[in-house]
């Protein structure tokens, strides 16, 4: 994997497909490479160029030691663009890549022609707030918890109850997340990353078309969450799709693509 210098670290990225640039963030303790499961290939099918990347704290890209911000987040984001020489250019982020790429696009326009922000939110309400303390105490508890609990945790917090109702589905699910909970732990310096304050009054300010994208069985970023962002920025629509959690891309990969895609096309 080639890598990018900026903001003081390295990122590992990958280019694919040719057309205009695409550039896709991942989420929080998760893999750039996750992407390539299905919507680069749809998206390099429908004329795009993707890129994706390991945000910090995902190796092979840098591991600096403590937490990182936001704000630190959006700024290797913007340096990578830079660095590439792609912008402005379309942005597609998903959960913490979402906020990611609201941000990026509030405080650098000239680098985002438009935005998909899926299961993304501006503010942590009650429920998510409780379930981020209790991450964090977990942690930094030292418990390591058994790699077949965690993982049955993992699906019930990301998975549609369509998808555990699925015998065939929720046993493959089961044992995708035991092996991954069995790799580690993911990155601890991605646990400051969080919405705790609310952004909506800023997103108003946000210039480029987006399109909000939320799950309706979404436990981490729930639909409610993923509207209030798409009422606050002036030119963006919401997009809600059944049967599908947080992973929603990975769940329901063509409804989730023909989404992407079809405004992309347009914007």
């Amino acid at each position: 994997m080639p890598f990018v210098s900026t903001n003081g670290i390295q990122l590992s990225y990958q280019r694919s497909g040719s057309g205009d640039p695409v550039l896709l963030i991942m989420g929080s303790n998760a893999a750039g490479h996750v992407w390539t499961m299905h919507q680069t290939p749809a998206l390099n099918a429908a004329g795009y160029e993707t890129i994706v990347f390991d945000n910090r704290g995902i190796a092979p890209s840098s591991v600096p030691p403590g937490e990182y911000t936001l704000a630190d987040m959006v700024a290797d984001t913007r340096g990578l663009i830079e660095a590439l020489g792609i912008g402005p250019c379309r942005v597609v982020g998903t959960s913490m890549g979402a906020m990611i790429a609201q941000e990026l696009a509030l405080a650098s326009p000239e680098l985002v022609r438009s935005a998909v922000l899926i299961a993304t939110r501006s503010r942590s309400d009650a429920a998510r707030r409780a379930l981020a303390r209790a991450d964090r105490v977990l942690r930094e508890s030292g418990v390591e918890l058994p790699a077949t609990y965690q993982a049955m945790r993992t699906v019930l917090e990301m998975l549609s109850p369509a998808t555990l109702n699925d015998d065939e589905a929720a046993t493959g699910w089961l044992e995708i997340f035991e092996l991954m909970t069995g790799a580690g732990r993911g990155s601890a310096g991605q646990l400051g990353v969080d919405t705790v304050g609310d952004r909506r009054p800023a997103l108003r300010r946000v210039t480029v078309p987006c399109r909000a994208i939320a799950f309706a069985d979404d436990l981490v970023c729930p639909p409610h969450l993923v509207a209030e962002v798409a009422d606050a920025i002036p030119d963006c629509d919401l997009v809600e799709l059944p049967r599908c959690g947080h992973l929603g891309n990975l769940e329901r990969p063509d409804a989730v693509n023909a989404a992407i895609i079809e405004f992309l096309d347009k914007n």
